[in-house]
């Protein structure tokens, strides 16, 4: 079995590879030319029920899947999709959240939201991963992690702290893939690799464009608004650093053609795993821990310090200390009402 995963003893051929960063293909045309307009668009793109997921799509990069389930403390979350892989003469570990297709589908996959199972299946397939020395690719598909009760009740914020924990520290190679929408600590909880690649329609950001809407203007009408601000699309958050690669999707996008999507996908995650296997592992974690330590990084100015008040002297405190006018609130309130509160229209 070990000698199954670790690939021991097959030969296949090594598949093609793409130059990195432009993804084998031509950049789709957003029909407006207003930012916001052009940005919501985008973020329409990346939200399209048609648009390939995770399992489309290792369906097509890979040679072999098998899929593995369950957490081992509490169940199986099928919001995420875990399992090992051969692409090509590489074996590696693939993690990544899956919604449906139709409402059926949506409603036993939680609309792609996974609960703290979820991401505790995908722990325990990333130390699988580490235990064998297996690169580790990750599919980013989710709107953000399910908000609900049960899963407070279960510790939805702890597992996603131990996955983000977890990630910045595993020793071995770790791929990124943003295929639609990355949203919050959903995506995050997953999305802690060396390399990050995007589509050119996914998105990224810290919250849902709804969201902040509703928190700055009290409306998620303003979400095409929130969106323009908050730079969300691939290109904005390469521009930022938070994204290595952009890959750039066939046609009208990623849901008129999965199959060339995914062959361009694996492009792009050949030449990255080749380049990422050469690093030494010391080297590879410290980088990966470094990299998210300088995201947002600041510049701190010095200020002048703020001009020392003048201390007064013995006559101007005695002064303020007898100036009748300080008691002069107190000589307005009427007598017999020393001991009661002012009202309103007296105040």
């Amino acid at each position: 079995m070990v000698d199954r995963i670790r690939g021991r003893g097959r030969d296949s051929a090594t598949s093609g590879s793409a130059p990195a960063g432009d993804g084998g293909g031509s950049t789709i045309a957003i029909a407006s030319t207003d930012p916001k307009q052009a940005t919501w668009e985008r973020v329409q793109l990346a939200r399209n029920l048609r648009r390939p997921r995770i399992l489309e799509l290792v369906g097509a990069m890979a040679d072999e899947f098998v899929e593995l389930h369950g957490d081992r403390l509490f169940g199986d979350d099928e919001a995420v999709v875990t399992g090992l892989a051969r692409i090509g003469d590489r074996r590696v570990a693939v993690i990544g959240q899956q919604k449906g297709a139709d409402t059926e589908e949506n409603i036993r996959r939680n609309f792609g939201m996974p609960h703290p199972e979820g991401y505790r299946k995908a722990m325990r397939v990333m130390e699988l991963a580490e235990r064998f020395g297996l690169p580790i690719v990750t599919f980013v598909d989710v709107p953000g992690a399910h908000p609900g009760p049960e899963s407070e009740e279960r510790g939805i914020a702890e597992s996603i702290a131990r996955s983000i924990g977890l990630m910045s520290r595993l020793r071995t190679p770790i791929v990124v893939v943003i295929t639609g929408e990355g949203g919050s600590g959903g995506a995050l909880a997953i999305a802690v690799g060396d390399v990050i690649i995007a589509l050119e329609n996914a998105v990224y950001s810290v919250i849902s464009p709804e969201g902040c809407a509703a928190i700055l203007w009290r409306t998620a009408d303003e979400a095409p608004t929130a969106a323009v601000a908050m730079k969300m699309t691939a290109p904005e958050q390469q521009a930022l650093g938070v994204v290595d690669i952009v890959i750039a999707e066939p046609g009208a996008g990623a849901h008129t053609d999965p199959a060339e999507t995914a062959r361009r996908i694996r492009d792009v995650i050949d030449d990255q795993l080749d380049a990422l296997t050469a690093v030494p592992l010391d080297a590879l974690v410290e980088a990966r821990y470094r990299r998210f330590r300088n995201l947002g990084a600041f510049r701190e100015v010095e200020a002048p310090p703020p001009p020392t008040p003048e201390r007064p002297g013995l006559a101007d405190r005695l002064r303020n200390l007898l100036d009748p006018g300080r008691w002069s609130g107190i000589q307005n309130i009427p007598a017999g009402r020393r001991d009661e509160l002012p009202a309103r229209d007296e105040v």
